[in-house]
């Protein structure tokens, strides 16, 4: 079978599926090929199962602290199988509503896996039958997977990739994490709270070491809080399985030790999916970290662009949809420009974190005459009212003209709040324009106008 298009897809996780979308909007007939599940690995395997769990795991600690708010609960406990069984619930509420929407958009869905002939030509091969995709414009949104570690021994039955941690049918006694970025982090917020002795290993000397330095101090804090064991500065050097469970040989600063668990987490990185599209027979250039673009998302192919974590660079959700958008209207004849300098990441541990713009020390290297705010959520009215009042929000600006470089915020609904930080971010603001935004009473977006105060010596409640 034949199909004629002006725009294909290939790959219908968030960036892939935001693109067709976009193109079927501005009137283009569009297709998408989607070996797999519509959503990928966020919408199945990633951002959405995550939270999902991590509510449940949320709900469980409150009902365990009740007591503090004047609530008597009796027979606390977890039922793994109840919360797995919500999570599918909702991962098939969100995939389902997504294949709406591209049906109601009138996009193609072609079951299958797509290889490309030339670069406007796809072979995709399904389960009954092959079909041939002839496009005006190709956008490729392959995504990643979990990159393999080389240390032996990683290779049994009971080490897990971010997928089969969320597909356990029962939980671990006790799980070992190899690294602490933020996949490592929630899963350690998330398995710690559920009852799993959980041990977090990470090579470099900190948690969440791309971020703002007082944002990881005060989220390992929080990690050992509660009782998660986190070595840092360390490295796993092997796995043996001489008894009945793996014992994970960890190299430290104080010399080797070795940790018995029962199971063991990779979430260490992870690798574009270029390998079976045919990329280098159609002349598409591809670097180590993936596909390489422009900064309109298009490859050295014209007719060819790619969006999301096949690309390498940025691997986040809301920067694949985003990409997304932009390649749709290029490769419709638009001329918009994908820029980084205002993107927000968030990690959904406790506290939570979530951070935009350059960092203190970023900020320092660029040359940067750097003024630092800070505002703890202990002393935010709100924070105190629902119980949680650990971390702060740091602004960090220039002195000149007080614009702001960076928002970090570790604490209470940090990745709601990050908005502000966001938009502050993207329209050059200054300190003077956050101090003249009224926010409202009692609420934690407070702690950003205080912080925006602090920075000049001003907070007006510390």
């Amino acid at each position: 079978m034949s199909i004629q298009c002006d725009v294909a897809v290939i790959g219908a996780g968030p960036g892939g599926y935001v693109a067709a979308l976009r193109a079927a909007q501005l009137g283009a007939r569009t297709v998408v090929v989607e070996r797999d599940r519509i959503g990928g690995v966020c919408l199945n395997w990633g951002c959405i199962p995550t939270k999902t769990l991590l509510r449940t795991a949320e709900v469980l600690q409150l009902a365990r602290e009740a007591k503090d708010y004047g609530v008597m609960v009796a027979d606390v406990r977890l039922d793994w199988a109840a919360a797995q069984k919500r999570k599918d619930a909702i991962v098939r509420r969100l995939t389902g509503g997504v294949s709406a929407l591209l049906q109601k958009a009138g996009v193609a869905v072609v079951a299958g896996e797509a290889r490309l002939v030339s670069p406007r030509v796809i072979e995709v091969a399904g389960q009954s039958a092959s079909e041939t995709i002839t496009a005006a414009k190709v956008i490729i949104a392959t995504g990643s997977r979990p990159a393999p570690l080389p240390i032996p021994g990683l290779d049994g039955p009971d080490v897990l990739t971010s997928d089969g941690a969320l597909a356990l049918d029962a939980l671990p006694e006790s799980l070992l994490i190899i690294g602490a970025g933020p996949i490592g982090v929630e899963f350690a917020t998330l398995f710690n709270a559920c009852g799993v002795k959980t041990t977090l290993v990470e090579a470099l000397p900190r948690v969440l070491p791309t971020l703002d330095a007082d944002l990881s101090a005060e989220v390992e804090r929080g990690l050992k809080k509660a009782r998660v064991k986190v070595l840092t500065a360390s490295k796993v050097t092997r796995i043996d399985r001489a008894g009945s469970r793996p014992q994970v040989h960890i190299e430290g600063a104080a010399g080797e030790t070795a940790v018995e668990v029962e199971r063991i987490l990779v979430a260490v990185g992870r690798r574009a999916n270029v390998e079976a599209l045919g990329l280098a027979e159609t002349g598409v250039e591809v670097t180590k970290g993936g596909i390489k673009v422009d900064e309109f998302q298009r490859s050295n192919q014209p007719d060819l662009y790619a969006i999301g974590d096949v690309c390498g660079g940025i691997q986040l959700a809301h920067v694949a949809m985003h990409q997304g958008v932009i390649a749709a209207e290029n490769a419709l004849g638009g001329h918009r420009v994908m820029h980084y300098n205002a993107v927000p990441s968030c990690v959904f541990s406790w506290p939570e974190v979530a951070t935009v713009g350059l960092t203190e020390e970023a900020a320092r290297s660029q040359g940067y005459d750097v003024q630092v705010g800070r505002f703890p959520f202990r002393a935010n009215g709100k924070a105190l009212a629902q119980g949680d009042h650990d971390g702060l929000v740091k602004i960090v600006s220039e002195s000149k003209f007080g614009q702001v470089l960076g928002v970090h915020i570790v604490g209470p609904h940090a990745s709601d709040l990050i908005q502000e930080g966001t938009l502050a971010l993207g329209l050059e603001a200054t300190l003077d324009e956050l101090d003249n935004t009224i926010h409202p009473h009692p609420t934690l977006s407070e702690a950003i106008a205080e912080a925006a105060l602090s920075v000049r010596g001003k907070a007006l409640h510390i």
